[in-house]
Protein backbone atom coordinates (compact mmCIF):
# COMPACT_ATOMS: atom_id res chain seq x y z
CA UNK A 1 0.00 0.00 0.00
CA UNK A 2 2.93 2.68 0.99
CA UNK A 3 4.74 1.39 -2.30
CA UNK A 4 1.42 2.39 -4.14
CA UNK A 5 1.24 5.87 -2.17
CA UNK A 6 5.04 6.96 -3.46
CA UNK A 7 4.23 5.82 -6.72
CA UNK A 8 1.13 8.18 -7.32
CA UNK A 9 2.52 10.87 -5.34
CA UNK A 10 5.65 10.37 -8.15
CA UNK A 11 2.93 10.22 -10.50
CA UNK A 12 1.59 13.57 -9.21
CA UNK A 13 4.93 15.47 -8.83
CA UNK A 14 5.75 14.67 -12.70
CA UNK A 15 2.78 15.45 -13.84
CA UNK A 16 2.82 19.25 -12.45
CA UNK A 17 6.42 19.22 -12.79
CA UNK A 18 6.00 18.83 -16.22
CA UNK A 19 3.56 21.29 -17.04
CA UNK A 20 6.03 24.18 -15.18
CA UNK A 21 8.73 23.10 -17.39
CA UNK A 22 6.70 22.78 -20.52
CA UNK A 23 5.29 26.53 -20.00
CA UNK A 24 9.34 27.62 -18.43
CA UNK A 25 10.02 27.10 -21.92
CA UNK A 26 8.26 30.82 -22.47
CA UNK A 27 10.70 32.02 -20.11
CA UNK A 28 12.75 32.51 -23.06
CA UNK A 29 10.14 34.05 -25.62
CA UNK A 30 9.73 37.37 -26.87
CA UNK A 31 6.53 39.16 -25.94
CA UNK A 32 3.16 37.70 -26.61
CA UNK A 33 0.61 40.62 -25.89
CA UNK A 34 0.38 40.30 -29.97
CA UNK A 35 -0.52 36.77 -29.65
CA UNK A 36 -4.38 35.87 -29.08
CA UNK A 37 -5.50 34.93 -25.94
CA UNK A 38 -6.41 30.96 -25.73
CA UNK A 39 -10.48 30.32 -26.15
CA UNK A 40 -9.66 27.95 -22.47
CA UNK A 41 -6.99 27.47 -20.45
CA UNK A 42 -6.96 24.86 -17.18
CA UNK A 43 -4.75 25.89 -13.63
CA UNK A 44 -5.38 23.36 -11.77
CA UNK A 45 -8.71 23.12 -10.55
CA UNK A 46 -9.60 26.03 -12.06
CA UNK A 47 -10.14 27.17 -15.37
CA UNK A 48 -10.92 30.39 -17.75
CA UNK A 49 -13.11 30.06 -21.02
CA UNK A 50 -13.47 32.97 -23.27
CA UNK A 51 -17.22 32.80 -24.93
CA UNK A 52 -18.51 35.42 -27.43
CA UNK A 53 -20.07 38.33 -24.41
CA UNK A 54 -18.30 37.20 -21.50
CA UNK A 55 -16.06 34.71 -19.74
CA UNK A 56 -16.64 31.82 -17.85
CA UNK A 57 -14.12 31.34 -14.77
CA UNK A 58 -14.31 28.09 -12.59
CA UNK A 59 -13.30 28.79 -8.95
CA UNK A 60 -11.66 26.25 -6.75
CA UNK A 61 -15.18 25.08 -5.45
CA UNK A 62 -16.32 23.96 -9.09
CA UNK A 63 -18.68 27.36 -8.80
CA UNK A 64 -18.88 29.21 -12.33
CA UNK A 65 -18.71 32.70 -12.74
CA UNK A 66 -19.53 35.31 -15.28
CA UNK A 67 -17.26 38.06 -15.99
CA UNK A 68 -19.06 40.77 -18.35
CA UNK A 69 -17.77 44.08 -19.65
CA UNK A 70 -19.24 47.21 -17.29
CA UNK A 71 -22.72 47.49 -18.21
CA UNK A 72 -22.98 44.63 -20.47
CA UNK A 73 -25.83 42.45 -20.22
CA UNK A 74 -25.64 39.32 -18.00
CA UNK A 75 -25.56 35.94 -19.36
CA UNK A 76 -28.58 33.62 -18.59
CA UNK A 77 -27.43 30.80 -15.80
CA UNK A 78 -26.24 33.06 -13.90
CA UNK A 79 -27.68 34.03 -10.18
CA UNK A 80 -27.14 37.37 -9.48
CA UNK A 81 -23.65 36.83 -7.59
CA UNK A 82 -22.14 35.08 -10.16
CA UNK A 83 -22.02 37.38 -12.53
CA UNK A 84 -18.76 39.95 -11.96
CA UNK A 85 -18.27 43.15 -13.72
CA UNK A 86 -14.80 43.34 -15.07
CA UNK A 87 -12.08 45.28 -14.75
CA UNK A 88 -13.35 44.88 -10.95
CA UNK A 89 -12.73 48.07 -9.17
CA UNK A 90 -13.26 47.55 -5.29
CA UNK A 91 -11.62 43.64 -3.69
CA UNK A 92 -11.95 42.21 -0.55
CA UNK A 93 -9.02 39.55 -0.56
CA UNK A 94 -9.04 36.68 2.18
CA UNK A 95 -5.16 35.46 1.44
CA UNK A 96 -1.68 37.27 1.31
CA UNK A 97 -1.25 35.84 -1.85
CA UNK A 98 -3.84 37.08 -3.33
CA UNK A 99 -2.74 40.41 -2.01
CA UNK A 100 0.56 39.97 -3.48
CA UNK A 101 -0.65 38.68 -6.76
CA UNK A 102 -2.65 42.08 -7.09
CA UNK A 103 0.30 43.93 -6.82
CA UNK A 104 2.67 42.04 -9.84
CA UNK A 105 -0.93 42.66 -11.52
CA UNK A 106 -0.75 46.43 -11.04
CA UNK A 107 -3.84 46.69 -9.52
CA UNK A 108 -3.06 46.86 -5.28
CA UNK A 109 -5.37 50.46 -5.56
CA UNK A 110 -8.45 47.97 -5.69
CA UNK A 111 -7.65 46.55 -2.43
CA UNK A 112 -10.43 47.47 0.00
CA UNK A 113 -10.19 44.80 2.15
CA UNK A 114 -8.03 41.84 3.88
CA UNK A 115 -8.42 39.39 7.19
CA UNK A 116 -5.06 40.03 8.92
CA UNK A 117 -5.28 43.64 10.83
CA UNK A 118 -2.94 46.09 9.72
CA UNK A 119 0.13 45.34 12.29
CA UNK A 120 0.28 41.89 11.01
CA UNK A 121 1.48 43.40 7.40
CA UNK A 122 4.73 43.92 5.89
CA UNK A 123 3.90 45.27 2.38
CA UNK A 124 4.16 48.73 2.14
CA UNK A 125 1.35 49.16 0.02
CA UNK A 126 -1.44 47.75 2.10
CA UNK A 127 -0.28 49.55 5.09
CA UNK A 128 -0.55 52.68 2.79
CA UNK A 129 -3.95 51.46 2.17
CA UNK A 130 -4.95 51.42 5.57
CA UNK A 131 -3.45 54.72 6.43
CA UNK A 132 -5.09 56.14 3.31
CA UNK A 133 -8.65 54.71 4.82
CA UNK A 134 -9.37 52.73 1.48
CA UNK A 135 -8.57 49.19 3.19
CA UNK A 136 -10.25 48.45 6.24
CA UNK A 137 -9.75 45.07 8.72
CA UNK A 138 -13.09 42.82 8.19
CA UNK A 139 -12.42 40.03 10.87
CA UNK A 140 -10.17 36.81 11.17
CA UNK A 141 -10.60 35.01 7.89
CA UNK A 142 -12.93 32.10 10.62
CA UNK A 143 -15.36 34.85 11.51
CA UNK A 144 -15.40 37.35 9.25
CA UNK A 145 -17.66 40.20 9.67
CA UNK A 146 -20.21 40.26 6.98
CA UNK A 147 -21.37 44.24 7.90
CA UNK A 148 -18.03 45.44 7.41
CA UNK A 149 -17.61 43.41 4.29
CA UNK A 150 -20.56 45.18 2.76
CA UNK A 151 -19.38 48.43 3.88
CA UNK A 152 -16.23 48.56 1.64
CA UNK A 153 -18.64 47.91 -1.03
CA UNK A 154 -16.86 45.56 -3.03
CA UNK A 155 -16.91 44.33 -6.67
CA UNK A 156 -15.66 40.97 -5.49
CA UNK A 157 -14.68 38.95 -2.69
CA UNK A 158 -12.08 36.32 -2.83
CA UNK A 159 -12.17 33.72 -0.47
CA UNK A 160 -10.89 30.50 0.85
CA UNK A 161 -13.67 29.82 2.43
CA UNK A 162 -16.83 28.43 0.40
CA UNK A 163 -19.26 28.79 3.42
CA UNK A 164 -19.51 32.37 3.02
CA UNK A 165 -20.80 31.72 -0.67
CA UNK A 166 -24.51 31.94 1.15
CA UNK A 167 -24.57 35.08 2.62
CA UNK A 168 -22.49 36.47 0.29
CA UNK A 169 -25.49 35.89 -2.36
CA UNK A 170 -27.46 37.25 0.01
CA UNK A 171 -25.75 40.57 -0.24
CA UNK A 172 -25.68 40.19 -3.46
CA UNK A 173 -21.96 40.34 -3.63
CA UNK A 174 -20.20 38.28 -6.12
CA UNK A 175 -17.30 35.71 -4.31
CA UNK A 176 -14.84 33.73 -5.89
CA UNK A 177 -12.82 30.63 -4.02
CA UNK A 178 -9.53 30.67 -4.19
CA UNK A 179 -8.78 27.85 -2.77
CA UNK A 180 -8.82 24.47 -3.52
CA UNK A 181 -9.87 20.93 -1.24
CA UNK A 182 -6.57 19.66 -2.00
CA UNK A 183 -2.77 21.77 -2.20
CA UNK A 184 -2.10 23.52 -5.16
CA UNK A 185 0.96 21.92 -7.24
CA UNK A 186 3.59 23.84 -8.29
CA UNK A 187 2.03 24.40 -11.74
CA UNK A 188 -0.69 25.89 -10.13
CA UNK A 189 1.13 27.87 -7.96
CA UNK A 190 2.77 29.67 -10.62
CA UNK A 191 -0.29 29.58 -13.31
CA UNK A 192 -3.10 31.13 -10.83
CA UNK A 193 -1.94 34.70 -11.84
CA UNK A 194 -3.58 33.46 -15.31
CA UNK A 195 -6.95 32.65 -13.32
CA UNK A 196 -6.81 35.98 -11.39
CA UNK A 197 -5.88 38.15 -14.32
CA UNK A 198 -8.86 38.05 -16.15
CA UNK A 199 -10.68 39.66 -13.14
CA UNK A 200 -9.07 42.76 -13.39
CA UNK A 201 -8.39 42.57 -17.45
CA UNK A 202 -4.73 42.25 -16.72
CA UNK A 203 -3.92 39.33 -19.26
CA UNK A 204 -0.61 40.80 -20.77
CA UNK A 205 0.25 41.34 -17.37
CA UNK A 206 -0.15 38.20 -15.65
CA UNK A 207 1.63 36.44 -18.90
CA UNK A 208 4.66 38.95 -17.95
CA UNK A 209 4.47 37.52 -14.29
CA UNK A 210 3.96 33.78 -15.46
CA UNK A 211 7.20 33.74 -17.84
CA UNK A 212 9.69 35.68 -15.00
CA UNK A 213 8.66 33.00 -12.24
CA UNK A 214 9.42 30.35 -14.75
CA UNK A 215 12.81 31.40 -15.32
CA UNK A 216 13.58 30.93 -12.27
CA UNK A 217 11.93 27.63 -11.92
CA UNK A 218 14.28 26.48 -14.94
CA UNK A 219 17.16 28.50 -13.09
CA UNK A 220 16.82 26.48 -10.15
CA UNK A 221 16.79 23.21 -12.24
CA UNK A 222 19.61 23.88 -13.99
CA UNK A 223 21.49 25.41 -11.24
CA UNK A 224 20.88 22.30 -8.94
CA UNK A 225 21.50 19.78 -11.43
CA UNK A 226 23.83 16.68 -10.36
CA UNK A 227 23.86 17.82 -6.40
CA UNK A 228 23.78 15.45 -3.63
CA UNK A 229 20.19 15.67 -3.08
CA UNK A 230 19.29 17.10 0.95
CA UNK A 231 16.39 15.37 2.96
CA UNK A 232 14.00 18.22 3.55
CA UNK A 233 10.97 18.56 5.78
CA UNK A 234 7.98 21.38 6.32
CA UNK A 235 5.61 21.11 8.87
CA UNK A 236 5.32 21.30 12.73
CA UNK A 237 4.38 19.84 15.91
CA UNK A 238 1.84 21.65 17.95
CA UNK A 239 -0.36 21.07 21.35
CA UNK A 240 -2.87 18.60 19.39
CA UNK A 241 -2.24 17.86 16.01
CA UNK A 242 0.98 17.47 13.55
CA UNK A 243 0.66 19.25 10.37
CA UNK A 244 2.74 18.84 7.42
CA UNK A 245 2.97 20.34 3.72
CA UNK A 246 1.69 16.78 1.66
CA UNK A 247 3.77 15.55 -1.13
CA UNK A 248 1.55 17.27 -3.39
CA UNK A 249 1.96 20.59 -2.09
CA UNK A 250 3.72 22.95 -4.34
CA UNK A 251 6.75 23.56 -2.00
CA UNK A 252 7.53 19.88 -1.72
CA UNK A 253 7.62 19.63 -5.88
CA UNK A 254 9.68 22.38 -5.26
CA UNK A 255 12.05 20.87 -3.51
CA UNK A 256 12.01 18.10 -5.24
CA UNK A 257 12.92 20.16 -8.63
CA UNK A 258 15.42 21.34 -7.11
CA UNK A 259 17.42 17.78 -6.72
CA UNK A 260 16.39 17.09 -2.84
CA UNK A 261 14.18 14.74 -1.02
CA UNK A 262 11.54 15.97 0.61
CA UNK A 263 10.48 13.07 3.37
CA UNK A 264 6.35 13.36 3.17
CA UNK A 265 6.53 12.70 -0.36
CA UNK A 266 3.89 10.00 0.09
CA UNK A 267 1.97 11.83 1.73
CA UNK A 268 -1.50 13.52 -0.26
CA UNK A 269 -3.93 16.24 0.49
CA UNK A 270 -5.03 19.97 1.79
CA UNK A 271 -1.84 21.93 2.86
CA UNK A 272 -0.89 21.61 6.54
CA UNK A 273 -2.32 17.92 6.80
CA UNK A 274 -2.43 15.99 9.51
CA UNK A 275 -0.42 13.10 9.92
CA UNK A 276 0.60 10.88 13.18
CA UNK A 277 2.99 12.23 15.48
CA UNK A 278 5.39 8.99 14.97
CA UNK A 279 5.28 9.69 11.18
CA UNK A 280 7.04 12.78 11.96
CA UNK A 281 9.30 11.76 14.30
CA UNK A 282 10.36 8.89 12.24
CA UNK A 283 10.95 11.14 8.85
CA UNK A 284 12.62 13.78 10.94
CA UNK A 285 15.79 11.21 12.40
CA UNK A 286 16.68 11.51 8.60
CA UNK A 287 15.78 14.85 7.83
CA UNK A 288 19.00 17.33 6.81
CA UNK A 289 17.12 20.59 6.68
CA UNK A 290 13.21 21.31 8.79
CA UNK A 291 11.50 24.27 7.54
CA UNK A 292 8.85 25.30 10.65
CA UNK A 293 5.76 26.83 10.42
CA UNK A 294 6.36 29.18 12.97
CA UNK A 295 7.66 32.45 12.75
CA UNK A 296 9.82 34.19 15.10
CA UNK A 297 7.09 35.46 16.81
CA UNK A 298 5.44 32.56 17.57
CA UNK A 299 8.90 31.22 19.19
CA UNK A 300 10.45 29.99 16.38
CA UNK A 301 13.52 32.04 17.64
CA UNK A 302 16.55 29.21 18.30
CA UNK A 303 16.25 25.56 18.27
CA UNK A 304 16.63 25.29 22.04
CA UNK A 305 13.36 27.72 22.17
CA UNK A 306 11.80 25.56 19.55
CA UNK A 307 12.73 22.14 21.38
CA UNK A 308 10.67 23.85 24.28
CA UNK A 309 8.15 24.31 22.78
CA UNK A 310 7.48 20.89 22.53
CA UNK A 311 10.25 18.62 23.60
CA UNK A 312 9.10 15.89 20.50
CA UNK A 313 10.47 18.50 18.01
CA UNK A 314 14.09 17.99 19.95
CA UNK A 315 14.46 14.58 18.79
CA UNK A 316 14.47 15.89 14.98
CA UNK A 317 17.90 15.43 13.21
CA UNK A 318 17.59 19.13 12.25
CA UNK A 319 18.09 20.59 15.60
CA UNK A 320 20.84 18.85 16.45
CA UNK A 321 23.88 20.44 16.00
CA UNK A 322 24.92 19.46 12.64
CA UNK A 323 21.04 20.30 11.55
CA UNK A 324 19.86 23.04 9.87
CA UNK A 325 16.17 24.91 10.98
CA UNK A 326 14.42 27.51 8.72
CA UNK A 327 11.70 30.11 10.08
CA UNK A 328 10.06 31.79 7.66
CA UNK A 329 9.98 35.54 8.03
CA UNK A 330 6.77 37.70 8.41
CA UNK A 331 7.16 39.23 4.88
CA UNK A 332 7.47 35.28 3.23
CA UNK A 333 3.52 34.88 2.95
CA UNK A 334 2.66 38.25 1.60
CA UNK A 335 5.34 37.93 -0.95
CA UNK A 336 3.92 36.25 -4.22
CA UNK A 337 4.53 39.38 -5.88
CA UNK A 338 8.11 38.12 -5.76
CA UNK A 339 7.44 34.37 -5.94
CA UNK A 340 10.76 34.21 -8.41
CA UNK A 341 12.53 35.05 -5.22
CA UNK A 342 11.03 32.98 -3.21
CA UNK A 343 11.17 29.96 -5.15
CA UNK A 344 14.93 30.84 -5.54
CA UNK A 345 15.70 30.95 -1.70
CA UNK A 346 14.05 28.09 -1.19
CA UNK A 347 16.37 26.37 -3.49
CA UNK A 348 19.22 28.34 -2.32
CA UNK A 349 18.49 27.25 1.43
CA UNK A 350 18.35 23.55 0.25
CA UNK A 351 21.63 23.74 -1.72
CA UNK A 352 24.06 26.55 -0.01
CA UNK A 353 26.85 25.76 -2.53
CA UNK A 354 25.06 26.93 -5.84
CA UNK A 355 24.26 30.51 -4.47
CA UNK A 356 27.44 31.81 -2.85
CA UNK A 357 27.34 35.18 -0.68
CA UNK A 358 23.12 34.70 -1.09
CA UNK A 359 21.74 36.26 1.55
CA UNK A 360 18.00 35.31 2.94
CA UNK A 361 14.90 38.12 2.76
CA UNK A 362 12.02 35.29 3.40
CA UNK A 363 13.24 32.81 5.86
CA UNK A 364 15.81 32.81 9.24
CA UNK A 365 18.21 29.85 9.98
CA UNK A 366 17.89 29.40 13.46
CA UNK A 367 20.56 29.40 15.93
CA UNK A 368 21.40 26.18 18.67
CA UNK A 369 20.36 28.81 21.27
CA UNK A 370 19.23 32.58 21.83
CA UNK A 371 21.95 34.93 22.10
CA UNK A 372 21.94 36.79 25.64
CA UNK A 373 19.62 39.06 26.14
CA UNK A 374 21.54 42.84 27.16
CA UNK A 375 20.67 43.23 31.11
CA UNK A 376 18.63 45.99 31.97
CA UNK A 377 19.42 48.95 34.61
Amino acid sequence: MEKGMRLSALGRWLACVTAALTIGALAGCKDETDKPKPSFMNVGEFSVNTKADYTEVRDGAGRKLALIPRGGARPAGFGPSEVVEVPVRRVVAYRAFEVGIMAALGVSDTLVGVTDPERKWTRADVRRGFAEGRIAYVGDSTKVDFERIRAQHPDLVMTWDPSIVPMMDSLGIPVVVTSTPVATCLATHLRFVEFIAPFFGKEAEGRAYYRRVAAALEEIRARTKGMPPPKAMWGDIYEKRVLVEPGNAWVAELIGLAQSDYLFDDVYGTSCVEISTERFIYSGRDADIYFTYRTPDKGATSKATLARTNPLIGRLKPLGPDGKVYAPLPGYAQSADHLDDVLVEISAILHPQAYPGRKLAYFTELPDVDPPQPERN
